[in-house]
């Protein structure tokens, strides 16, 4: 999963464990610019995304979307507002106590699914929009992340966010 030998210091430490977080928000968008809409559960589908939601890309990089309630303070306070409301920045899942952007190229738990991090989820122009002036400027870099569904499962607020240690690599012919 990672370019780091896992032997080498920088490998072990990439693939150190880390504390579970929880999801603490979901939401789907049943149709293109409408308003994300809470819900308790999601059914997340192996290759095409989360049941329900119209952004479903079958086997493309971007299945969910995933950020941090963390992200979401960092915003709020580069805006100087008290709160932003994740339905405004359009993720299907919000996190907290788990640093996602750490699990990048790696799997991951979440409920009974399986996810594969595939990158960051960069701002839209519709940042702008919902987060008033400035909103895509203080999304930049701390928008999230993409990932693809590996294994379909059911996501409840309150569930578990947990990296999936990586399976051993198979010993070179030479460690033979």
């Amino acid at each position: 999963m990672n370019q780091f030998n896992p032997r080498s210091l920088l490998g072990a430490l990439i693939n150190a464990p880390m504390r579970p977080g929880r999801v603490v928000w979901m939401g789907i968008r049943p149709e293109r610019r409408a308003v994300p809409l809470s819900v308790n559960e999601v059914r997340l589908e192996a290759g095409r995304g989360v049941l329900g939601d119209h952004y479903r890309n079958p086997e493309g990089p971007r299945q969910v979307t995933l950020i941090q309630s963390e992200n979401l303070a960092a915003v709020a306070s580069y805006l100087r507002k008290d709160h932003v409301d994740p339905s405004w920045v359009r993720r299907n899942i919000v996190t907290s106590g788990i640093n996602l952007l750490a699990l990048k190229g790696r799997r991951l738990r979440v409920g009974e699914a399986i996810l594969e991090v595939t990158g960051e989820c960069h701002p839209c122009s519709r940042m702008e929009e919902n987060l008033g002036v400035g909103g895509y400027n203080a999304m930049r870099g701390i928008g999230g992340i993409t990932a693809r569904v590996l294994q379909s499962g059911l996501v409840r607020v309150e569930d578990s966010v947990e990296a999936v240690p990586d399976e051993p690599q198979a010993s070179a012919a030479s460690d033979t």
